[in-house]
């Protein structure tokens, strides 16, 4: 089965085509291109809605061309097309949608309307042939979640934020300090500069709690109050060791969480012994390697994608469609995207943050 995915969710314009053999899992990346709009963002500190929209329908058409050409194969030599109808940008979410309809269309292909989470999710199955059950740390811009992943379409939430996801605080806390955007690469390249990474101390959040949230936006405002207090005198010297301060802290509320959640995972699927973590906030080296120490621990296996599949791309999207549509889940060409759309739809009516 081959597929040619689309992702425009947010600021990455994406077409990829993934193919695999067989029922079974890992699968084969045949192509992956991914136009970023970092630099058309970066004045705004931020993603501007509008103008993601008017890029990914300025420049998909090109990118599908590309990635079919970079497989070496045309529209007839693909099986399905999958493109993420939500949760994001619903401008963007909806050219992407729609492209994939009118091939679907034109072409007479299935369509899988892909969850981006679900994207993310299964992105160790398409890399490592990772089985079902596993526990799932998600973990990006717009996003902190904890997951078993029971099979596709099947996921329990066992934790999520209550406020602010850890990208999202990432993003927040380089623009406090003056490092720009985007926050996650910055801030971790300032924290490998720290002559002292304990210097500032910080609050871990949610530390200890029973459960399996998060909470971000109180260690946020911490590092306010510090750039306040260092004021116009604080040095690029400052930023580092503050940076890495808030490498630790993030990294102890993430390893106290996933700690917790391990011991809830290990009693309801006891068969279930790997961690995998996605997402944008994934490709950070420095909490992949305090994660993997607790897997170590914990003896559970670590597993986390290629740095190019924790970020926003088209492969992880194809796969998940793939997935998809050889269990013969298709979508109707009615389907509407989502701007919202949880893993979990049970826990997200319990009143926590999607």
């Amino acid at each position: 089965m081959i597929i040619l995915g689309i992702e425009t969710s947010c600021d990455e314009t994406a077409a990829a085509i993934v193919a695999a053999d067989g029922d079974a899992a890992p699968g084969r990346v045949l192509s992956n291109v991914v136009l970023s709009q970092l630099d058309d963002h970066r004045p705004y500190g931020g993603v501007v809605p509008e103008i993601a929209a008017r890029a990914h329908l300025q420049h998909l058409d090109r990118l599908i061309r590309q990635a079919l050409d970079e497989a070496g194969m045309g529209l007839d030599g693909i099986d399905g097309i999958a493109a993420t109808a939500g949760p994001g940008l619903i401008g963007g979410v909806m050219v992407g949608v729609m492209t994939a309809k009118a091939i679907a269309a034109v072409r007479n292909l299935p369509f899988a309307a892909v969850n981006h989470l679900e994207g993310h999710a299964l992105t160790a199955r398409l890399t490592n042939g990772v089985t079902f059950p596993f526990l799932l740390l998600l973990v990006s811009g717009g996003h902190c979640q904890l997951l078993a992943v029971e099979g596709v379409g099947r996921y329990r939430r066992l934790g999520t934020t209550i406020d602010d996801a850890v990208g999202e605080a990432f993003d927040k806390a380089a623009k406090l300090m003056g490092l720009g955007y985007p926050g996650g690469p910055l801030m971790e390249q300032a924290a490998g500069r720290a002559t002292d990474p304990s210097r500032f101390p910080l609050p871990v959040p949610m530390k200890g709690r029973p459960d399996c949230d998060f909470s971000f936006s109180g260690l946020k405002t911490a590092v306010r109050r510090h750039v306040e207090l260092l004021g116009d005198a604080a040095t690029d010297a400052d930023m580092a060791d503050l940076a890495a301060s808030f490498h630790i802290a993030v990294g102890d509320s993430l390893i106290d969480r996933c700690d917790r959640a391990m011991k809830l995972f290990r009693e309801q699927w006891p068969e279930g012994r790997t961690l995998v973590v996605a997402g944008g906030v994934a490709a950070n080296q420095i909490l992949r390697a305090r994660l993997t120490k607790l897997c170590a621990k914990r003896k559970f296996d670590f597993v986390a994608p290629p740095l190019k599949l924790c970020t926003d791309n088209a492969a992880m999207i194809a796969w998940a469609g793939l997935e998809r549509l050889r269990l013969g889940l298709v979508d109707g060409l009615d389907f509407a995207p989502r701007p919202r759309w949880p893993l979990d739809p049970a826990a997200a009516k319990a009143g926590a943050k999607a």
